[in-house]
C-alpha cells in the first residue's frame, strides 16, 4: 500500500483490518514527498508483492498517479485507487467516493457561503454516493480476465 503518512491514519487501518480479515498481508510504504517514489517503487516488483492499493492523497501520490500506472503495468501488479482519476491513469480499477456527487455538494456548500452561510456553520458531511470504475485495457495489459459479474457493477468501463 502506498500512502502519505498524515496525523490521522484511521483509514489505513480499516485497509489493513480488512486486509487481515481476508487474510493478506498488508505491507505500508511511506512517501512523504515525490522523490520518495522513485526510491520505493524498485522494492514493489511482482517477486515481492502481489498488488497495489494506492490511499489517495492529492499532494504527494496523486499528481504521480502517471507514473504509478506505468511501473504497476511494467511489474503486472494489479493496482488499485481510490478515485475515478486513477483508473483513468492507467490503474486497474478505483473505488471511491463519486467524483460528481463530490462537485455537486462541493457547489452546493460554496452557494450556501456566497449566500452568507459561515463555513463553521455548514454540516460536515461523509460521501454517500461511490462509483466503481474498471479500466480495461489494464486488464488486458495485465493478462487479466475482469469476472462478468464485477463488470456488471462497474459504474464506468475505460476500453
Amino acid at each position: 500500500m502506498l500512502f502519505r503518512p498524515s496525523g490521522d491514519d484511521s483509514a489505513l487501518r480499516h485497509v489493513e483490518a480488512a486486509g487481515r480479515s481476508l487474510g493478506l498481508a498488508i505491507r505500508r510504504v511511506a512517501i512523504k514527498t515525490t522523490g520518495d517514489l522513485e526510491g520505493a517503487l524498485p522494492s514493489l516488483t511482482k517477486k515481492s508483492v502481489d498488488a497495489l492499493y494506492v490511499h489517495s492523497d492529492a499532494t504527494v501520490l496523486d499528481p504521480l498517479r502517471g507514473r504509478i500506472a506505468r511501473f504497476a503495468i511494467g511489474e503486472r501488479l494489479p493496482t488499485v485507487g481510490a478515485l475515478p482519476v486513477h483508473a483513468e491513469a492507467g490503474f486497474l480499477l478505483s473505488y471511491g467516493p463519486s467524483s460528481i456527487a463530490w462537485a455537486r455538494r462541493s457547489a452546493y456548500f460554496v452557494d450556501r457561503i456566497l449566500r452568507g452561510t459561515l463555513a463553521g456553520e455548514l454540516p460536515v458531511e461523509q460521501p454517500t454516493t461511490f462509483e466503481l470504475t474498471v479500466n480495461l485495457k489494464t486488464a488486458k495489459a495485465l493478462g487479466l480476465t475482469i469476472p462478468p459479474s464485477l463488470l456488471l457493477q462497474a459504474d464506468r468501463l475505460i476500453e
